[in-house]
């Protein structure tokens, strides 16, 4: 498929800047087999589950991601935004710039009063830098003092600064495992009394680990999509959350993959009988239609803006001409878009 084929105008007053109450979203409900678009509330979910059905959820904690650092000599303020940690002995990481006309190999940074400094050791790509921080601490302190003086990195299409208030809010109830430079979105809806209700209806959870990185929301640049390299993002698939996937795929369950993160942690891990295989690596799955997908039966995910590799996943998923009708739709009844908008259920 074409990149142009995942274009249409999305009115910026669509984009949610701050979340409503979370588990207070609308959602919209696409059956692919009856072709029908339902406008429902989020604690509506709760209907279209039954007993034995699973919900995979990515477990990733998102961490204050987005810094400002200090040029030495010149002090002028840069933004150093971490991505992946490359060497934990060595403190190295790769990172995005800003400005980066100013940043150059051999210079250093310093972080407000803090002990943290860093020197820039290469260039990666035209923003991207390589850097390691010259900090004393074990990895421990070192990542306190990045929560401390670090950011929550919502994204730039809000158009707005992060607040205190996104600390929370830009975090799902389950994150566990510190790793994301970004929220996987779908997962923000959910409330611990929402998870207890899904529980005692015999619905189960099964987690697993995707570190969701800026590759995610990366613009792609080629019209042909097999042209399109994503990133790689650590994941992980525990033992104990296969064998609950498995069970509920040879029970003839519904297995809900909770946002694209977790459907593409899931997707990249498939054995030859199309079951879910138990794995710790990388994966730099890129999912565009026409997709087989061989664990996930349905999906809840955001809305998702024009052009990003999560639409093409979403299409891939609800098939491509349903969920353009079903895009329409959203806008005309003002749905709420990207990190903090509203859900969309595709069964």
């Amino acid at each position: 498929m074409k990149l142009s084929e995942f274009k249409f105008d999305l009115p910026e007053s669509l984009i949610a800047k701050y979340p409503v109450e979370r588990g207070e979203s609308r959602l919209m409900v696409v059956d692919r087999k009856a072709k029908t678009i339902e406008h429902k509330q989020f604690s509506d979910m709760l209907g279209y589950f039954s007993d034995g059905d699973v919900m995979v959820i990515n477990n990733t904690k998102v961490f204050p991601a987005r810094l400002y650092g200090n040029k030495e000599k010149t002090g002028a303020k840069i933004e150093v935004f971490l991505l992946r940690e490359l060497n934990r002995e060595m403190k190295l990481w790769d990172v995005l710039v800003d400005p980066a006309r100013k940043i150059r190999v051999g210079n250093k940074l310093y972080f407000g009063d803090s002990d943290l400094v860093a020197e820039v050791i290469d260039n990666t790509t035209s923003r991207g830098r390589t850097i390691r921080f010259l900090f004393d601490g074990n990895h421990e302190e070192f990542m306190k003092a990045v929560d401390e003086l670090g950011e929550t990195p919502i994204p730039r299409e809000m158009n707005r600064e992060a607040e205190e208030a996104d600390r929370d809010a830009y975090q799902t109830v389950f994150a566990q495992h510190v790793g994301a430079v970004a929220a996987p979105t779908a997962g923000l809806h959910f409330t611990r009394a929402m998870m207890k209700r899904m529980e005692i209806k015999g619905i189960h959870f099964a987690p697993v680990t995707l570190h969701v990185g800026l590759g995610t929301f990366r613009q792609v640049d080629v019209e042909d999509l097999t042209k399109h390299k994503t990133d790689s993002e650590n994941y992980r698939i525990p033992e104990d959350s296969a064998k609950v996937v498995n069970t509920a795929l040879d029970a003839g369950k519904r297995v809900c993959a909770v946002g694209t993160t977790s459907l593409k942690a899931i997707e990249s891990s498939v054995s030859a009988n199309s079951r879910l295989k138990p794995v710790e690596g990388w994966t730099d799955k890129f999912i565009f239609p026409p997709y087989d997908f061989k664990i996930a039966n349905s999906l809840l995910t955001s809305l998702h803006l024009p052009e990003s590799i999560l639409i093409m996943m979403t299409s891939a998923f609800g098939g491509h001409e349903l969920i353009k009708e079903a895009y329409q739709v959203a806008i005309k009844e003002k749905y709420r878009f990207f990190s903090y908008g509203d859900a969309m259920l595709i069964i």
